[in-house]
């Protein structure tokens, strides 16, 4: 369970924003004498994605190399076949999910895919991207602990991962939710037997999506900010050059 200090810790650092534009993800320097210390938990704010995302979500995936695109899509995914899947996102029957940096790069990207045929609606299947400078950090297992509370608040009893088996980030990921995985040659189908929605479970799913959305708008600002003050500088480079220009 989360304390309240737990769920508030983002909001309460949500300043730093404005004061370091760096990456949020950046990569601490290391030397072999000194290996970086690991990175403590914290809430990850998890966007819920809309229509209006699709192109960060194409920039996403296009990003991906044909290695990652191999791994999430299960084959060597094309331009034209990322453009396709892109195009046929449901928004209003799926749930997609993604983490941005402070400079609003969509980092990390989860689909999750409910059945169309209702005599299968208690079920989902789950699929995520996370760009290689973002990884090590647990944002797989932060968006797909975040799938399940969402899928559970809609009934779902039932989350699928169809995965390669070499993907053993994706299948390290399931296993350690409890899922149970069937190797088949090539490929693994996860499976993980979700309970039903309490309270808590309710409240956590409406507290995460308030939580990303302030998030994901201090972000825009910041980055406003910072464009702000980039232009005043221009502005006054430019008159400086043009007081120093009149004293020659």
């Amino acid at each position: 369970m989360f304390t309240a200090h737990t769920w508030l810790h983002p909001w309460l650092n949500a300043s730093r924003f404005l004061l370091f534009p760096m990456d949020l993800f950046a990569v601490p320097k290391t030397t072999d004498a000194h290996p970086p210390a690991r990175v403590p938990a914290s809430v990850v704010p998890i966007r819920t994605l809309s229509a209006r995302h699709r192109e960060r979500i194409r920039a996403h995936l296009l990003s991906l190399d044909g290695s990652d695109r191999y791994l999430r899509f299960g084959y060597m995914a094309s331009d034209e076949q990322i453009d396709r899947y892109v195009d046929a996102l449901d928004f209003d029957r799926d749930e997609i999910y993604g983490v941005f940096n402070r400079g609003l790069t969509l980092i990390a990207l989860a689909h999750v895919a409910y059945a169309e045929d209702v005599r299968f609606d208690s079920c989902a299947e789950f699929g995520v991207s996370v760009l290689k400078r973002a990884r090590g950090r647990g944002l797989g297992g932060r968006l797909f602990a975040r799938a399940v509370i969402s899928a559970r608040a809609k009934g779902v009893h039932m989350m699928f991962i169809h995965a390669l088996s070499e993907n053993t980030a994706m299948l390290k990921i399931a296993r350690r939710a409890g899922a149970t995985v069937e190797r088949d040659g090539s490929e693994s189908e996860a499976y993980l037997k979700l309970p039903p929605a309490d309270f808590d479970t309710r409240m956590a799913h409406l507290v995460e999506r308030h939580l990303a959305e302030l998030d994901y708008r201090l972000k825009v600002q910041a980055r406003q900010f910072w464009s702000m003050l980039s232009s005043i500088q221009e502005v006054r480079k430019g008159v400086r050059e043009g007081r120093s220009k009149s004293a020659q």
